[in-house]
């Protein structure tokens, strides 16, 4: 099994923050790899057990199921049901911590899958950074930190 972890500094108040990553389904809205996303069922996005299908700007199709969304925690978990990516048992974490100092967030997204062994440091390298941080970048922009 492979563990991926990134963590960034925000500048901006977890409830804020959270405010913005919380919807299942909202990813377009602050993630520059996601092309679009609707909730299958037209269940709410905040139903555990729902799934968002959705593109990525490069044209890939996910569809990701909510496993746990807790805003006492600022967390969320979810597994990947299909990828073009080669992954199996895919579990993901995104966690936000509040910090004091500065009135900050501390974010953090994990992962652990299964993939082909010859795969592993790409897949750990594009997931991390390549998805992970981008995400985080985008956030430290859109809450005027740098990047």
């Amino acid at each position: 099994m492979i563990k991926v972890y990134t963590s960034s500094v925000i500048d901006g108040s977890a409830d804020a923050v959270w405010a913005q990553v919380r919807d299942f389904n909202g990813m377009p809205q602050w993630h520059p790899l996601i092309a679009d996303s609707r909730i299958e069922n037209n269940l709410p996005s905040d139903k555990l057990g729902c799934v968002r299908n959705f593109h990525a700007r490069d044209g890939g199709q996910f569809r990701e199921q909510l496993l746990g969304l807790s805003d006492y925690d600022y967390q969320c978990t979810y597994s990947i049901l299909e990828s073009p990516m080669g992954v199996e048992n895919y579990i993901a974490t995104l966690k936000l911590t509040p910090v004091s100092d500065g009135n900050r967030t501390f974010a953090e997204w994990s992962a652990e899958f299964d993939c082909a062994p010859a795969r592993e440091r790409e897949l750990a390298d594009r997931i991390g950074q390549g998805v992970f941080q981008a995400g985080f970048d985008a956030l430290k922009r859109q809450f005027g930190g740098r990047r």
